[in-house]
Parts: C-alpha cells; sequence; structure tokens
C-alpha cells in the first residue's frame, strides 16, 4: 500500500523543484523528504527522482504517481472534511499561511477565540508573501490562505483554489508632522512626483501597486530607501528619512510624529481574501476560522 505521507512528500518535491525546497515548505527535515521518497520506491519498485548536476528531477514514472496521487489526496481529503461534517466536528490541525500585516490586524484577533470555542482545533501559522500563500494552498501544504492584491495588480488562482472575500484595508501616506504635506487633507500621485519614497523591495505587490500609482505623472516613483515591513518604514518616516505607504491593517498607533494622509486618484485600497482548496469547502474546521473573520466585521 503506498504511504500517503511519502505521496505528499513526493509531490511537494515536484511542486518546489528540490528535497532542500520541499523540506522548508513542508517543515520536515531534507533527510526525511529523501526518506519518503525512497519509501515510495520501495513500495512501487520503479525509480521516482534523478539526479540532474547538483539537483533532482522527477522520473516519468514519479510525475505519473504524483499527477494521479493529486486525485487520490483529494478525494480523502474531501471524504474526511465531509464526515466531519456529517459529525459536527470542529477539529484537526488548519495550516493557516497569510502575509505579515494579516498576522497582526486579522488573525492574532481571532486566534483565542477560535481557541476557546474550539479546543480540538489546532491552528498552525505561517508567515509568507501571496504568492507563496497561493502555492502552499493550491498544493495541499496549507488549509487555509490569507492574501491580498491591489487594484488592478492581479494575482493568480488555480481553478481548484476558492476565493473568499474577508477584507478591505486603505493605505495612507504617512509623513513626518514636520512635512508640509502633513497640513493637505488629501494627495494624488501629482503631488508626490519629488517625494522619497519608503518602499517595499522590488516584486513585491505592494512595490507593484506603487509604480501603478504613479500611471499618467509621467514619472515613476523615487525610491530612497527599500524595506520589507511596514513598521521599519513607520521607523524610517519617523526618522525624517522619506514618506511611505502604509496599510491601517495591523498598523500601530502612529504617535505624536506622524502624520497619515489620504491619497486619492487612485485611493490605495487592497482586497483580503481567503482562500481554501474546493475539496476542503465543507470542512467544519475551515469553515469556523472563515466564520472568526467574518465576525471581525
Amino acid at each position: 500500500m503506498i504511504n500517503l505521507d511519502a505521496l505528499a512528500g513526493l509531490r511537494a518535491v515536484a511542486t518546489h523543484g528540490s528535497v532542500v525546497a520541499a523540506a522548508a515548505a513542508t517543515g520536515f527535515t531534507p533527510s526525511a523528504i529523501s526518506q519518503q521518497v525512497k519509501r515510495l520506491e520501495k513500495q512501487t519498485g520503479v525509480p521516482l527522482l534523478e539526479r540532474v548536476g547538483r539537483g533532482v528531477m522527477l522520473t516519468s514514472h514519479g510525475q505519473h504517481l504524483v499527477d494521479a496521487g493529486e486525485r487520490v489526496l483529494a478525494d480523502l481529503e474531501q471524504l474526511e472534511a465531509g464526515l466531519q461534517q456529517r459529525a459536527g466536528v470542529v477539529a484537526g490541525r488548519v495550516r493557516l499561511a497569510a502575509f505579515s500585516t494579516a498576522m497582526r490586524g486579522l488573525i492574532a484577533p481571532i486566534a483565542r477565540t477560535l481557541r476557546d470555542a474550539h479546543p480540538d482545533l489546532e491552528l498552525t501559522l505561517d508567515e509568507r508573501e501571496p504568492w507563496d500563500v497561493v502555492d502552499l494552498v493550491a498544493s495541499g501544504q496549507a488549509e487555509l490562505g490569507i492574501v491580498h492584491r491591489w487594484g488592478g495588480v492581479p494575482l493568480a488562482v488555480p481553478d481548484h483554489v476558492v476565493t473568499t472575500a474577508v477584507a478591505t484595508d486603505l493605505a495612507e501616506l504617512v509623513v513626518h508632522r514636520d512635512d508640509p504635506l502633513a497640513r493637505r487633507p488629501r494627495v494624488t500621485p501629482h503631488d508626490l512626483v519629488d517625494v522619497g519614497w519608503i518602499a517595499t523591495p522590488e516584486g513585491t505587490i505592494c512595490r507593484q501597486w506603487l509604480s501603478r500609482m504613479y500611471d499618467g505623472t509621467g514619472r515613476p516613483p523615487r525610491i530612497a530607501h527599500v524595506s520589507g515591513e511596514f513598521e521599519s518604514h513607520l521607523a524610517l518616516v519617523r526618522a525624517g528619512l522619506g514618506v511611505a505607504l502604509v496599510p491601517r491593517m495591523g498598523r500601530g498607533p502612529l504617535g505624536d510624529d506622524l502624520v497619515a494622509v489620504r491619497v486619492v486618484d487612485p485611493e490605495p485600497i487592497r482586497l483580503v481574501d481567503a482562500l481554501h482548496r474546493r475539496t476542503m469547502a465543507d470542512s467544519p474546521a475551515v469553515q469556523a476560522v472563515l466564520a472568526a473573520f467574518a465576525g471581525l466585521g
């Protein structure tokens, strides 16, 4: 009988491209992933991985097993969710992957309530960028994911993953109180062509939005400093090193030194969605977490 945990390990190698990356994504050690693959090879009697340079790739047998195994794992997942729904049981582990401000602004506020209401529910958290969250949910390595998307910046989600709207988050221009912009009730990108931005790294969704916000101004945003965390953005603005576009979600108090100014034309709104596989639609555990998010209003 094919070991299902080992099959999931092989699927992780196929998804992430290497044993090391699969181990990092699943929380196992590379040695454990290798042992799982060797166990499958012994059970099936065929080679599943082959070395290519310093890495590995699936053999044709391995790819066939992963493709067929996807259907088996999905059927079992759906069966388990249906049984729990019939029994009215909210239990088991829900692996929840989310971006950083959602951890602070959405997940932390509901974690204790969920634990108190459902003591048999185990919630494990993993902070990731939205693209990584999509991959983790789609590949079965997380039961739920929280992602964000800005205006016209697309986020591709596979057909077997369901998207549920959770929240709408507004970002504001944060400036030092001594900045002349602090006295403005609102600003447009045309008012900001000469400012020095503290921005997230190149390639992030927030950085893409900042660049698109400048469409029509004839100039790109002037990036003065790069930082991955919005809390760091606030500290750098407080030090007088530039301005930042910071979402309200998960944002701490600005204090006396910082001022938030509304941005319009366009208004920087990001949509926050929850993701889960269609096979988990009947899972009481997944539904309990989604209901908790809805309860936040």
